[in-house]
């Protein structure tokens, strides 16, 4: 999807225009893939635009980080505050929101721990990730030939930038074959993930989701769905899937700050309840949709405004 420009973009604790915001060719990161970032949304609310669980994001964000053994310059208060200060000055209502946490220029090799740690923050107009006729009438879904990595090979509780090349060539697998998405298999043919979301499946009036040892990232959406799946009443558990599972599922759905809540209406061409979105995921997803607007009582405090 196109970038809308913005006006600043937030960088090492400064705000410049957008297009003076620019890195040497000579980036480590851009060589090697070694860096973290985060995707995070801003949404409307009655009270002005709020951060939709900003600070578990930013949570996260050095949790990666820490994993890769790179030394945030800032604290996770400063990035928290970066982050509102740089959607306020943009003055957008929605948005979304993009924190790197890079390896500048200096150094060149595979030891990434003398480098210099450089952040930025850019935010942007984005509408719905996977189109506004998924989100109201389901996704084509194709199980990828490319494995999810190996947690012994790359660690999937990190969103590294690097790792993303797994998800790209599935997700490029999946359009040119005339699909929407990807679902990516783990080493032991378990389901792990989308390109980047997690997945959910209703199986006889339970719902399950792949667990983090199937190589699934920690969402924060789908933590969120799960807790509102739960204060509705249902039974929601960590469960490995075979792809044949997705197959006879009920009904199914995919959850991730880009692509928020979205039916899946078929998997490798085996249609889901009628290729209709289901009523567990319509209802998780109108619950979703005003939790994010600050418009739930019970989850307001997922929501952090930025004014």
């Amino acid at each position: 999807m196109p970038i809308t420009t913005t006006e600043k973009i937030w960088m090492d604790g400064e705000l410049v225009d957008s297009d003076q915001a620019r890195i040497h060719v000579l980036t480590h990161t851009l060589h090697y893939g070694c860096g973290v970032f985060e995707g995070i949304r801003a949404y409307p609310t009655d009270s002005g635009p709020a951060v939709f669980r900003l600070t578990d994001h930013i949570e996260r964000l050095f949790n990666s980080a820490k994993i890769f053994m790179i030394d945030v310059p800032f604290t996770p208060r400063d990035i928290i505050d970066a982050t509102k200060l740089t959607v306020r000055v943009n003055g957008l209502a929605e948005c979304y929101i993009r924190p790197i946490v890079y390896l500048g220029y200096g150094e060149m090799g595979l030891n990434p721990l003398p480098c210099p740690v450089n952040v930025s923050i850019a935010v942007w107009p984005w509408g719905a990730y996977l189109g506004d006729e998924g989100v109201a009438n389901g996704v084509r879904m194709k199980i990828s030939s490319w494995q999810r990595h190996d947690p012994n090979a790359l660690p999937p509780a990190a969103k590294g930038t690097g790792m993303y090349i797994n998800s790209s060539m599935a997700k490029v697998e999946a359009l040119k074959s005339g699909y929407d998405e990807a679902i990516l298999l783990s080493p032991q043919g378990y389901v792990s993930e989308c390109t980047g979301e997690n997945l959910f499946v209703v199986r006889h009036g339970r719902i399950i989701t792949p667990p983090l040892s199937a190589g699934a990232l920690e969402g924060i959406t789908q933590d969120s769905v799960i807790t509102i799946a739960r204060d509705l009443g249902y039974e929601v558990e960590f469960g490995n899937l075979l792809r044949s599972d997705l197959y006879v599922a009920e009904e199914a759905f995919l959850t991730g700050t880009a692509a928020e809540v979205v039916p899946i209406a078929s998997v490798d061409d085996r249609v889901l309840n009628g290729g209709q979105p289901g009523p567990i995921t319509r209802q998780v997803q109108e619950i979703y949709r005003a939790a994010v607007r600050g418009q739930v009582d019970r989850y307001k405090d997922w929501v952090e405004h930025v004014g």
